[in-house]
């Protein structure tokens, strides 16, 4: 990054301007620009904007897509827009197969205890992923290892659903039959062609509450670790009288930040 002086004139001698050293922003100070809001539709809105904001803050170019499968967050005539390079990780070799070409894949259990000894350490600026952490059966593991594939001064992202908002309370103590029939009761447009399935949930770490996470990241090695909390979603919204029932204690929930109830969270860490 280069420095200016206030009083330089870039034209007057040929030689280069020299502009103020101006500090990144914090994690925080990012979101509340974006216009954080703890309102769940707020996370699904600007999930990708959060991505781009941290990039370009930090000057993260070299990504790598969790989870991402068939179906990445980025487009890619975006990796030229936003200068990035997107590495696309999934368990499954199929589901990279129908990624689009334009990225890079890699097929591994990211939780898994041999993962950084396969890929190597320090191999990306950046590492996010969406609705995937509630399905690992080892958090922790895979925190450690998205650490291990960060390089020194790279960041990671997670968005997932929280315990103990109520509709993830009943997903994980239903039996996975009888809780994939509620769901394509509740949403029977949802393809489970391979598209779209759904997976067992574990919600293992998959809090809204510093008290939880901070003290496993830091053990770990992060050292900025911010959660953003949201609350509410659709899940009863077509279910009248339980609808205004939740949306009620929503409300009240969010408006005390009852972190025990949140709906969904980003759990956003630099190395």
């Amino acid at each position: 990054m280069s420095m200016t002086s206030a009083n330089s004139d870039p034209t007057a001698s040929g030689t280069p301007a020299i502009r103020p050293l101006v500090a990144p922003r914090d994690i925080r100070a990012i979101a509340r620009d974006l216009g954080y809001s703890p309102d769940w539709n707020w996370s699904w809105e600007n999930y990708k904007n959060t991505i781009v904001a941290l990039t370009n803050e930090y000057g993260l170019r070299d990504h790598l897509e969790i989870g991402g499968g068939r179906d990445p967050v980025f487009q890619p005539p975006e990796l030229v827009r936003h200068g990035i390079k997107v590495t696309i990780n999934d368990i499954s070799q199929k589901e990279l197969d129908l990624a689009p070409p334009e990225f890079a894949k890699l097929c591994c259990d990211i939780a898994s205890p041999s993962t950084i000894d396969a890929i190597g350490r320090n191999r990306f600026d950046f590492a996010y992923c969406s609705m995937v952490m509630e399905h690992v059966p080892d958090v922790a593991q895979m925190w450690r290892n998205i650490h291990g594939l960060l390089a020194p001064g790279g960041a990671a992202l997670s968005f997932f659903p929280t315990l103990f908002a109520p509709p993830f309370v009943a997903n994980q103590l239903m039996p996975e039959a009888l809780s994939r029939a509620v769901l394509h009761t509740l949403f029977p447009d949802r393809r489970d062609d391979g598209g779209n399935p759904k997976f067992p949930a574990h919600y293992n770490y998959c809090r809204g509450s510093e008290a939880v996470i901070v003290p496993l990241l830091k053990e770990i090695g992060f050292r900025e670790i911010v959660v953003l909390p949201f609350y509410g979603y659709s899940y009863f919204h077509k279910l009248p009288g339980l609808r205004q029932i939740d949306d009620a204690f929503t409300r009240l929930a969010r408006s005390r930040d009852w972190r025990t109830f949140t709906s969904f969270a980003f759990v956003i860490a630099r190395k």
